[in-house]
């Protein structure tokens, strides 16, 4: 099955856009969401807004699609 990217509204603060990038990549969603503050902080903002609000607009919801993904446990 191939992987698809999802904007999760589990794990969101506005609109899972890092949640769902996070997840794609196996990352710490803590890690996009600085570097995504940092990248806005160098380009003047501007850009990196325009990238999330696109992003947010294209980017389907886990239950729009209804593929809802299980939660990795720990135990195996």
């Amino acid at each position: 099955m191939a992987k698809r990217l999802y904007r999760l509204q589990s794990n969101k603060m506005i609109g899972g856009v890092c949640a769902g990038i996070a997840r794609y990549f196996d990352l710490d969603v803590s890690l996009i969401r600085l570097i995504f503050v940092g990248m806005a902080l160098v380009t003047a903002l501007f850009p990196m807004l325009l990238f999330y609000i696109m992003a947010w607009i294209i980017i389907p919801t886990e239950e729009e699609n209804g593929k809802k993904t299980k939660k990795k446990n720990s135990t195996g």
